[in-house]
């Protein structure tokens, strides 16, 4: 799966810079997309088209490449100085710290187009399929309840926890649950509940290391929730509290796979992705 994430990202940018595309632009927008993350949300995609038949893997790659553009999009941005400021980003320099703030701001904006662009091209071969895929993933990442709305609520005077967590990071989940069931021709209202639960694991796991890990070890800036006064499941139930909510959702993301050929493949996804989220400190103290 992690192949065909690659070769539909390399696709789809090749594609875009064909031409004559600004040297420093491409350049920022393979930065972005090419710096060594976990590629979760499309692998997640990828397995539940498998779990419902893969009849159009093509379509399914790129379902799972569009939902990886989009999410390294919002990192891009995410990082910017009007919003975290952030210098680092997965060990790495951020786009903006490397290329400048408006060119990141431009390679944020050149993935998110190149992200439907791959979608209605891969479209084109099952089109009753391509309605319902392009609206799951907009509702993923835009208004009222996307990656979008989930950065707003940083600009609100309050931000209720679970809304802010629920659009800043399981939107996405569940556009890649649900679109790799769409994908497939498959019903993708019983994947919902996997991505939501996926997410909100997610989002605690990356509240817990925001504040027990240090910037080398996270590869970003640290203490950024309690910096920025942002809702935090941390500053809510405390870290052993925290923990206990991530392993719970672990658990019911498990719980919630629908039954099918690739149900345990899938669960086998979820635990493997499960041993990396929390930080190994809290993992030793807990046993």
């Amino acid at each position: 799966m992690a192949q065909r994430v690659e070769i539909a990202l390399e696709a789809a940018v090749a594609r875009a810079e064909f031409g004559a595309a600004p040297p420093l632009l491409s350049a920022a927008v393979r930065h972005a997309l090419f710096s060594g993350g976990a590629r979760v949300r499309p692998q997640l995609a990828l397995a539940i088209a498998g779990a419902c038949g893969d009849d159009q893997p093509a379509l399914a790659d790129a379902a799972a490449a569009a939902i990886e553009m989009l999410h390294c999009a919002s990192l891009a941005h995410d990082d910017l100085p009007c919003f975290d400021n952030a210098a680092t980003r997965r060990g790495r320099p951020s786009v903006h710290a490397l290329y400048g703030a408006p060119l990141a701001v431009l390679a944020g904006d050149a993935l998110i187009v190149m992200a439907f662009e791959v979608l209605g091209r891969a479209g084109a071969a099952a089109p009753a399929r391509l309605p319902p895929l392009l609206a799951t993933v907009a509702r993923g990442v835009g208004m009222p309840s996307g990656i979008v709305a989930g950065q707003a609520w940083e600009s609100e005077p309050v931000a209720p926890v679970e809304a802010y967590h629920s659009a800043k990071t399981g939107a996405l989940f569940v556009a890649a649950t649900m679109s790799g069931a769409i994908a497939a021709g498959a019903d993708p209202a019983p994947w919902r509940r996997l991505g939501e639960k996926l997410g909100s694991a997610y989002q605690v796991a990356d509240d817990l290391a925001d504040a027990v890990l240090t910037e080398a070890d996270l590869g970003k800036p640290a203490g950024q929730d309690a910096a920025l006064g942002r809702p935090s499941v941390v500053t809510e139930l405390g870290l052993q509290g925290a923990y206990q909510r991530l392993k719970s959702l672990v658990g019911e993301a498990v719980d919630s796979i629908p039954a099918c050929d690739g149900a345990q493949v899938l669960r086998d996804l979820v635990q493997l992705q499960a041993t990396r989220l929390a930080p190994k400190s809290l993992t030793r103290s807990a046993a």
